[in-house]
């Protein structure tokens, strides 16, 4: 499949053409527990029904639904979370709110224990990261929507704004500030936050200190997709998991490594030449010194 940016179109392979892969193409079908039968990404009277994208050799999910498979992030997050042997149920999408009545936003997922007359004893926030896409992914999905095999035999490489996953808008311009919001309104009460993400989207951020699991407030569960020869569908599967700490998390996925200053000091150095060779000199002021 190189060069093609789709992995997954309404939860099956590109390339498995099954009667069920068909349907669920043609009525345009969840296979991951929507809170609907349907996919409503991007739009929910025509959605944009792609699952996970290609990058090389790595399958990278894009859409969060598609972590729910078999529900396995929950199971893992409640081994986190409870004792074994603790009864628990799953709520999605709870709102959150700050000691002044704001919202700090919605939890992915609240894992609830409880006692054997329904109350509710303990509780922990799972948060799913999927990762942006930069480029354009609606004209290939489009494309393949279209004439399946046919699409098969593009290659999209050659095409202007191929779509590739987005890291760093990912990581710090989505998860960091969720972190930041949601997880230190759990680590203030003490409860404890699981992180669900892709494996290539794991890989690109900083090393995280490790911690034994009972010293973790964050627990990383990172998951890869991993094709089902038999069933010619991908698999999620965890592959990794890393305890840590909030605040040292935090710091590490918020922190930029500085470059060289002195290329820095060139970028100015050319943009003030710039200024100086083309604009008016009345536009150039000076100023008193500060001191």
């Amino acid at each position: 499949m190189t060069g093609q940016p789709i992995a997954e179109v309404f939860g099956y392979p590109t390339d498995n053409f099954s009667d069920e892969a068909k349907r669920y193409r043609r009525h345009a079908l969840c296979r991951f527990g929507n809170k609907v039968p349907n996919c409503t990404k991007d739009k929910a009277d025509h959605p944009l029904g792609v699952c996970s994208i290609l990058d090389g050799d790595n399958v990278v999910i894009t859409c969060p639904v598609r972590f729910r498979e078999s529900w396995l992030i929950a199971e893992d997050a409640a081994s986190f979370f409870f004792p074994a042997g603790t009864r628990w149920t799953t709520l999605t999408e709870v709102r959150l709110k700050d000691k002044s009545g704001r919202t700090a936003g919605n939890i992915d997922v609240v894992l609830c224990a409880y006692n054997d007359r329904g109350r509710v004893i303990d509780f922990g926030a799972l948060e799913i990261q999927a990762v942006y896409i930069s480029g354009n992914i609606r004209n290939p999905f489009e494309s393949y929507m279209e004439d399946p095999e046919a699409w098969l035999k593009i290659d999209w490489n050659a095409k202007q704004n191929h779509p590739k996953p987005d890291y760093l808008s990912s990581s710090r311009k989505r998860l960091a500030p969720q972190l930041i919001f949601k997880g230190g309104i759990f680590r203030t009460w003490q409860k404890k936050t699981v992180v669900a993400v892709n494996k290539g989207f794991y890989e690109t951020l900083p090393t995280l200190q490790m911690v034994e699991p009972s010293k973790a407030d964050i627990a990383w569960f990172v998951y890869d997709l991993i094709f089902d020869h038999n069933q010619q569908v991908y698999r999620l599967t965890r592959c990794k998991t890393s305890y840590t700490l909030f605040s040292e998390s935090l710091e590490k996925i918020t922190r930029s490594d500085p470059g060289d200053m002195g290329e820095f000091l060139d970028v100015l150095q050319n943009k003030v030449d710039a200024k100086l060779d083309f604009h008016d000199q009345q536009t150039i002021g000076t100023i008193d010194a500060p001191f």
